[in-house]
């Protein structure tokens, strides 16, 4: 029973990175990747990018969320505290 709670606790602040398709206004097919949460951050929203367009490069479109934070400003050096909200549009190449 501990071992499920704890793969359970393990899996719940892993995060999870989720890809949907969207339409831009110029009716370009583009990709919304959302990378919220605590666990992730903008360099997994980028990995997901470069992964959905299958290593041929993207164009970042628009970026809505928390910003980083500067180097000055983290708690031990990490990024701690609310929820993070972050998400990204990308165009694939």
């Amino acid at each position: 029973m501990n071992k499920i709670l704890a793969l359970t606790a393990v899996l719940a602040l892993a995060g999870c990175t989720t890809t949907s398709d969207t339409y831009l206004k110029n009716g370009e097919q583009g990709l919304t990747i959302d990378c919220s949460g605590e666990a992730n951050s903008w360099a997994s929203c980028y990995e997901k990018a470069d992964a959905s367009c299958a290593g041929t490069g993207y164009r970042i479109v628009g970026t809505a969320g928390t910003p980083a934070l500067k180097e000055s400003d983290k708690t031990l050096g990490k990024d701690v505290g609310n929820f993070k909200s972050r998400s990204v549009v990308v165009v694939c190449k």
